[in-house]
């Protein structure tokens, strides 16, 4: 038999979206939600300009020219332009120094037309990722990795919060998936998604008020607390890594792994993957994520927001 996999090349978006609706089960479809939150701010930026006020103005920084980086942050220059928001690229040769990039970042703390800014990672390895990051000013770092936005979120004080857990909560949120008092697994302990993501969760909030269980590489009977979980999120970058035997009827899953594998049938070579194997876990879950066209979507939506976010907050 000819799976979903085969047939579309999993995971399409039209081909995730087909099958949930054969089968009865949500799609958790983070391109949807995105589109409504350009939506909204497309509208916010409209009554600015007749307000005569300031347009949000973000800006980023790529080194090199690694695939996912690149179509990322061309995703990222993409939804400026379809919500109104002025953008500046800057491009770097992976050989860069780093105390040009450091340089560089220092120019964008001190521009004023520019509310916040990324430097997209990972970088090369001569080049330290921490002190890149805390070079970044706090209040223009939109992608929620400084130390004090980071504290923030701990605290749970006012700051940016890291665009991908951020994301998936606003996708829950809108999606009306009910959190309290469930089990969460959260498979990858990274402190860009996993980590966050479980104090997020953990708290008392809406979404939140979890369970929440952080799962790593050394942790024992993964499967058993999978098995136990009512929401899984994974997050370790290791494709189709959950399969249907590792899941409960029922379950929530979403899947924050991209990985590029071969394929000589497409064009380009290559498709996306997730963590999850879609064709097989999706029959038995009561929401899910597609990869592409889930959580990604979502994490670029909520950069966009921390953005306008940070130019409101300078009284622009």
């Amino acid at each position: 038999m000819v799976s979903f996999v085969q047939r579309y090349g999993i995971c399409s978006h039209r081909a995730s979206l087909y099958l949930c609706k054969k089968l009865g089960m949500k799609l958790l479809d983070g391109r949807a939600t995105a589109a409504q939150i350009q939506e909204e701010l497309k509208a916010a930026v409209q009554l600015r300009k007749q307000a005569g006020q300031k347009i949000p103005h973000l800006a980023a920084i790529l080194v090199g020219n690694d695939g996912g980086s690149v179509s990322y942050v061309t995703s990222k220059v993409k939804a400026c332009e379809a919500i109104g928001f002025e953008s500046t690229l800057i491009r770097y040769d992976e050989t860069v120094p780093e105390d040009i990039l450091l340089e560089k970042v220092e120019s964008l703390n001190q521009d004023r037309s520019i509310d916040g800014f990324i430097v997209q990672l990972p970088l090369p390895k001569h080049i330290d990722e921490l002190k890149i990051t805390q070079a970044i000013d706090p209040k223009k770092d939109v992608d929620g990795f400084h130390p004090r936005n980071i504290g923030n979120m701990i605290l749970n004080l006012p700051g940016f919060l890291p665009a991908t857990p951020a994301g998936i909560l606003e996708l829950m949120r809108r999606n009306d998936i009910p959190t309290e008092g469930k089990n969460c697994v959260i498979i990858g302990r990274s402190n860009i998604v996993g980590t966050p993501l479980s104090i997020m969760l953990g708290r008392n909030s809406n979404p939140g008020n979890c369970t929440v269980t952080l799962a790593h590489s050394k942790t024992r009977n993964l499967k058993a607390l999978c098995k136990d979980a009512d929401i899984i999120i994974a997050a370790i970058g290791k494709p189709h890594f959950i399969t249907a035997d590792m899941v409960k009827d029922g379950v929530v899953i979403i899947d924050v792994g991209t990985t590029r594998v071969e394929d000589p049938s497409r064009e380009r070579g290559w498709r996306l993957v997730g963590d999850v194997k879609f064709d097989e876990v999706a029959p038995k879950a009561s929401f899910i994520t597609p990869v592409p066209g889930g959580v990604g979507p979502m994490t670029i939506a909520s950069l966009m927001m921390n953005t306008l976010k940070a130019m409101e907050l300078k009284g622009k």
